[in-house]
């Protein structure tokens, strides 16, 4: 078991949007080893069918586990949506998911018990962030809000242009209508919009970035399971992707901010 502990943890997306959670891990543990896989080839995830995210996502998962990953991480909402359970039933190591984060975050900052929830329309539609929020706390009122936007103006790098400013201004005047004190950003290319969306909600409404929340989950799973890397090394990232590596390369350097090197092609 000693060995573990220096082995890697796996994250996994459906494509580039998962390595804000990637970031978020790099800051909160600085010694940890990292393996990523997006699945460039085959993204976007959300208008695919529940049996195929299931097969995707668990094509990614065993890929990861074969390298020796000590937690597994779904990066992915529309994948934590629908086939997480199933991920867990393979995996001999512990499996979290970005909406179980992003829930149980919520419920620990609402006051009120008014939340939104934003994201793309697979993951709005799946109801996955309610049921895992009313799951904790059946008293929570959720107004849903689909943003299809917002993944094309990240990646286009568009994160303070005129059009994002009035594309978000639209999709959260509903949301704002409604007083909830929290908004959870459930897509994993949201949190790269934070400067723009809190100046349009104003400080009486809180973010909850669920980048972040996986990042405290992670620390804390770590620690009560004893699986922390005790060695002080500078820690290896590697990041697998399907195709594209060059694209994955200069869209993702924005979304780490940082030099992204060690990508490889796998072909599932």
């Amino acid at each position: 078991m000693k060995m573990n502990l220096v082995h890697p943890i796996g994250v996994f997306d459906s494509g580039i949007g998962g390595l804000t959670v990637v970031r978020a891990l790099m800051q909160r543990l600085p010694f940890e080893n990292i393996i990523y896989f997006g699945d460039t080839a085959r993204v976007p995830y959300g208008i695919k069918s529940v049996e195929t995210i299931t097969e995707y996502g668990s094509q990614m998962a065993r890929f990861l586990l074969k390298q020796d990953v000590k937690l597994l991480i779904i990066a992915c909402n529309t994948i934590a949506s629908v086939a997480q359970e199933h991920i867990q039933e393979l995996s001999l190591v512990p499996v979290i998911g970005v909406i179980d984060a992003g829930a149980r975050m919520a419920v620990a900052e609402t006051r009120s018990k008014n939340v939104g929830v934003i994201g793309t329309p697979a993951t709005i539609n799946s109801n996955a962030y309610a049921r895992t929020i009313h799951r904790y706390d059946p008293h929570i009122r959720i107004f849903s809000q689909a943003c299809p936007l917002f993944v094309p103006l990240v990646e286009e790098g568009w994160l303070d242009h005129p059009v994002t400013r009035l594309t978000a201004q639209e999709y959260l005047k509903p949301v704002i209508a409604e007083h909830v004190d929290t908004l959870v950003l459930g897509c994993t290319h949201y949190p790269l919009l934070k400067p723009l969306l809190e100046e349009i909600l104003g400080e009486n409404i809180k973010l909850v970035d669920s980048a972040q929340a996986m990042a405290v989950i992670t620390a804390n799973l770590l620690e009560e399971e004893g699986l922390a890397n005790p060695v002080r090394l500078p820690p290896q990232y590697t990041f697998y992707v399907t195709d594209m590596p060059y694209r994955f390369q200069t869209i993702g350097e924005r979304f780490l901010g940082r030099t992204l090197a060690n990508v490889e092609i796998v072909k599932l």
